[in-house]
């Protein structure tokens, strides 16, 4: 199984199994990371963002626009920022490292 490391914003290390198939924020879900997801993975909104470590970064996939759209609107955006509801594990992801930005901002609130 797929292993991602989420690195906090007081730089705490989380090594965690990721099964294929799910997203980076579903992963970070079922396992407590303190990672939004406000919108749960509909492309509405930032609060999944995270900053992927340079040498994972260039294995992605390129953003969609809908993303970029959206990661317009993230907290403390980065070259290598991405929407974690956005990045789905596979093998060749195996070892991916993200870092959780210090906060979010989240536009679906009143």
């Amino acid at each position: 199984m797929p292993k991602i490391t989420f690195i906090t914003p007081d730089n705490e290390r989380n090594d965690i199994d990721a099964p294929e198939g799910l997203s980076i924020m579903e992963v970070a879900h079922m396992n407590d990371i303190d990672l939004e997801g406000a919108c749960e993975g509909s492309l509405a909104c930032s609060t999944c963002h995270v900053i992927v470590e340079p040498e994972w970064f260039k294995k992605l996939e390129e953003a969609s626009e809908d993303e970029e759209d959206m990661l317009d609107l993230a907290f403390a955006l980065t070259r290598t920022s991405r929407l974690g509801c956005q990045i789905i594990m596979t093998p060749e992801l195996d070892g991916i490292v993200v870092s959780l930005p210090g906060a979010t901002r989240n536009m679906m609130v009143d």
